[in-house]
């Protein structure tokens, strides 16, 4: 049996007719526990990493082949194959014309193991036009999935539920929308596990993440594999040009952004706002890394041995890159948005391409993308696609 039969129609993996997950959600105490069991000789394993690949560690010292290499060892250790002769087969419903962009839901194969549905947004016009694979952020929210970034037409209960995610987040905006009011044909797909391929529960997560790893998989690295068809699919439509395809994303929808833009020559730009931090640096007592669950759609086993966050995201250069974090973000200890930010700055120099990236920390702000954060991340669109 493949891991193909072995995945439910919603994402969850299942034996002999019943789920292997049990519900329920997550309690109070649960939550509040975020440091994981730390061995006494942690200390002695963060010492032991590296990153012997990284950009100017390695002896590998053309950069395009350094590119190739470091990519192959990501692409390595998602234990998920490549799926690119799985057909998209598209199919659009739901379509609403109206005057500001055109709303439609689309189907598509993202690999040989489900269908998955997301919002597409086009604007008015003939094009081709500029593209964003927006990515959506986890949040330990899964009613909704696309709907946290794509404002809800087809669905008055999660519009409910979208809107209040917007208003703690967004400013009261989806970000989707805005960007096709400003003339960009918007992509945002489910996640395993959200929206229509959810409702996971909290504590499911690391069930999940466990059962994909006895099945010789990796929960993270389907993600990413998805992640890196999305953004061969939106290249590929005909009202998008495909020289001008970027990855956006907040929270886990920015590290899916940076970690796309290091896996697929498809996107040729990507703004994460508030996930970018060295790997020592973010595991470190108090930090949510530690409490597992969302760490594991996160979590390439082994890749540490070889390379560094920024190292992954480096696999992007020389293309431009925008990376945001707030200042109050508990999430990504300061410490940590430092030395990644050192480490792309580097790279990026070394290519002569200083221009390219642009690293920014909000001293007032946390975990948030405000509406003036995406209007700077609008207008950095705009100059760079």
């Amino acid at each position: 049996m493949d891991a193909h039969e072995l995945l439910g129609r919603r994402g969850f993996v299942v034996g002999a007719g019943s789920a292997l997950l049990a519900g329920g959600a997550v309690t109070g105490a649960e939550a509040a526990v975020v440091d994981g069991p730390l061995p006494d000789f942690h200390p002695a394993l963060k010492e032991r990493l590296t990153f012997p690949l990284a950009w100017g560690t390695s002896p590998i010292r053309d950069f395009r082949a350094w590119r190739r290499t470091a990519r192959a060892t990501v692409e390595e250790h998602l234990l998920v194959e490549r799926q690119d002769r799985v057909p998209f087969a598209p199919e659009y419903t739901g379509r609403t014309q109206g005057h500001e962009y055109t709303r439609e839901l689309v189907t598509v194969s993202l690999t040989r193991y489900e269908r998955v549905r997301g919002a597409l947004l086009t604007p008015p016009g003939d094009g081709p036009f500029p593209a964003v694979l927006l990515l959506h952020d986890h949040g330990s929210k899964f009613d909704i999935g696309k709907e946290k970034l794509v404002r809800p037409w087809y669905d008055d209960t999660r519009l409910a539920s979208a809107q209040a995610w917007a208003d703690r987040y967004f400013s009261g905006r989806f970000a989707g929308d805005e960007l096709a009011r400003r003339g960009y044909v918007v992509l945002c797909l489910d996640a395993l596990g959200w929206g229509d391929r959810g409702p996971l529960a909290y504590e499911q997560q690391q069930a999940l993440a466990s059962n994909f790893y006895n099945l010789g998989s990796s929960l993270a690295g389907l993600m990413a594999r998805e992640d890196q068809r999305a953004a061969a699919f939106l290249a590929g439509l005909d009202r998008v040009d495909a020289r001008r395809v970027a990855a956006v994303g907040f929270s886990m929808g920015a590290y899916r952004a940076w970690q796309t833009a290091a896996l697929s020559d498809h996107i040729a730009a990507a703004a994460s706002v508030c996930w970018m931090t060295g790997l020592k640096e973010m595991m470190v007592p108090g930090n949510n890394t530690l409490r597992g669950q969302s760490a594991y759609w996160m979590l390439h086993p082994g890749l540490a041995r070889h390379l560094d966050i920024p190292d992954v995201a480096s696999i992007a250069a020389p293309r431009p890159m925008l990376f945001m974090n707030g200042g109050l973000d508990t999430l990504f200890p300061a410490e940590g948005v430092r030395a990644a930010y050192d480490k792309l700055r580097a790279v990026w120099g070394s290519r002569h391409a200083e221009q390219r990236i642009r690293m920014k920390t909000w001293p007032e702000l946390g975990h948030v993308f405000t509406h003036a954060m995406q209007d700077e991340v609008v207008s950095w669109l705009d100059d760079v696609l």
